[in-house]
Order: structure tokens, then C-alpha cells, then sequence
């Protein structure tokens, strides 16, 4: 694991960017995992901004899976992930929709939904690079605190902490769903690049207890650890409560121009 305390958000943002093109420039057909949440957003953008002033790398053959998605929200409403991923980053990027997949919550075929995304997976040949964000509870994705550190894709009924915090997109709490499909913890580490950005003080306790606390359920992003690729981008606020940070900022600062992430 290589954990990267940045200066500003803005850092966050230029460098997960870099490391989205890099994947993308080295395969042209690649599969990202984009997350949704806060402090992926501005690498979203950044990667826009890029497109848009002409220096980007070509993305019309990069398949997109989707982390998550809520259950109960009509198809093509704007809370939805897929729309939210559709709106923020894929058509920016040029991103046919047809190439953007996520789980199905269709009621009628919700029994067998997660299975379904395994095997669509599975035969794209498994995710390059998957963007990730944390929960202040430590969730990722959706497996909240008490998910099997070996989970696949499968529904979730969401905690009240997190339907509180996901309560800012919608007019009310009552309208946050209360079940979820989440790709599964198992599922996450099969990706062959993992990389998680954070930013803001609300994460940083989750940072902490992910990166440097033990091993176990109780903070699911905590598998990280289990993962041979996995690249941390924090600001100085997510990163504050790191009790190696000095460390981690000398050991990038003295890491080969050519080794890249």
C-alpha cells in the first residue's frame, strides 16, 4: 500500500487524474470502477477539464462498472449511481452509456442481481483500476461496518449514518433508500489497481483506523491492507489523524520519477 499525503484537494484531483490516464494511454480498451461520493468528484472534473482542453487520451473504448446502486429509485432518476457516474464523468469523458454497467435493482429481478454482476464482471475480465472513496464509518462501497471481508455483490440495507449523509442529494432523509446493491469486499480486491482518494476532516478518523488500525470488519475499508496494488491520495485534513504521515510524505518525496503509482 502506498499512501500519499498531498497538500490540497486539488492535488488529490491532479494526480488521481494522472493515474486514470496513465491506465487508459497504456490500454485504450481498459476497465475503470468509478466511484461515486464527494472527494472522487474533483479528479471527475479534472479528467473533464483535460478532455476539454484537448490533452486527454482517447476514451471511447474504456468499460466502466459501477461500485454500487441504490434499490427502489426509478430508472433514470438523477440520484440514482449510474446517472450521478453518467453526469459527472462518463459523457465528460466521451464514455459511450452503453459501455457504463452497474447492478440491476429491478425488482423483478433483484434475487439474482448480484450474481449477475459477478458473472458480467468476470467476463469483461475484471476491473484495471477502481477508483474508491471512504465512509466516515470506514465503509467501502456500501459494505458498512459488520460486512465479510471475502463478500461479493449482493444487497445491503444501508445504516442510518450513511442514509443521513447521502440525505444532502435528496429534499428529505425519507427519500434516501434504505437498500442498496454493493459490489462485495471480495469483489473489490479482485480489481488489479485499487485507488482510494479521500479528502476532508469527516474521513480522517476512517483513514487512520483503514490504513494503520488492525484488520477486521469493524472498518471494512481496513482489506485494503490485503491488496497488492493500492494507492491512498489524501489532503492535509484526511490525512490528519495518520500517525505515520511524516513518513509517508518522505518516503513519496524520495520515490523514482519512473516508478509511478
Amino acid at each position: 500500500m502506498e499512501v500519499v499525503p498531498l497538500d490540497s484537494v486539488a492535488e488529490v484531483a491532479g494526480l488521481a487524474a494522472d493515474v486514470v490516464e496513465a491506465r487508459v494511454r497504456a490500454e485504450p480498451a481498459t476497465v475503470l470502477g468509478l466511484a461515486t461520493g464527494s472527494s472522487p468528484v474533483p479528479a471527475y472534473r479534472e479528467l473533464a477539464r483535460r478532455r476539454a482542453a484537448g490533452s486527454a487520451p482517447a476514451y471511447d473504448r474504456v468499460r466502466v462498472f459501477l461500485l454500487d446502486e441504490y434499490v427502489g429509485l426509478p430508472e433514470g432518476h438523477p440520484q440514482t449511481y449510474r446517472e450521478t457516474i453518467l453526469r459527472e464523468a462518463t459523457r465528460p469523458l466521451g464514455i459511450p452509456d452503453g459501455q457504463v454497467s452497474g447492478p440491476d435493482p429491478d425488482p423483478e429481478r433483484l434475487p439474482g442481481a448480484g450474481q449477475r454482476y459477478e458473472e458480467a464482471l468476470r467476463a469483461a475480465g475484471g476491473v484495471d483500476l477502481q477508483v474508491l472513496g471512504i465512509g466516515s464509518d470506514g465503509h467501502l462501497a456500501f459494505n458498512e461496518p459488520g460486512s465479510s471481508l471475502a463478500s461479493l455483490t449482493r444487497i445491503k440495507t444501508l445504516t442510518e449514518e450513511t442514509r443521513e449523509a447521502n440525505a444532502r442529494f435528496f429534499a428529505h432523509l425519507d427519500e434516501v433508500p434504505r437498500h442498496v446493491l454493493t459490489q462485495g469486499l471480495g469483489t473489490i480486491l479482485r480489481a488489479r489497481h485499487l485507488l482510494l482518494v479521500a479528502t476532508g476532516a469527516a474521513k480522517a478518523a476512517a483513514v487512520a483506523a483503514a490504513l494503520e488500525g488492525p484488520l477486521g470488519a469493524s472498518c471494512p475499508a481496513s482489506v485494503l491492507q490485503l491488496h497488492p496494488h493500492v494507492s491512498v491520495l489524501l489532503d492535509p485534513d484526511a490525512a490528519s489523524a495518520l500517525r505515520a504521515r511524516d513518513h509517508y510524505r518522505a518516503v513519496y518525496a524520495a520515490k523514482p520519477a519512473w516508478q509511478g503509482l
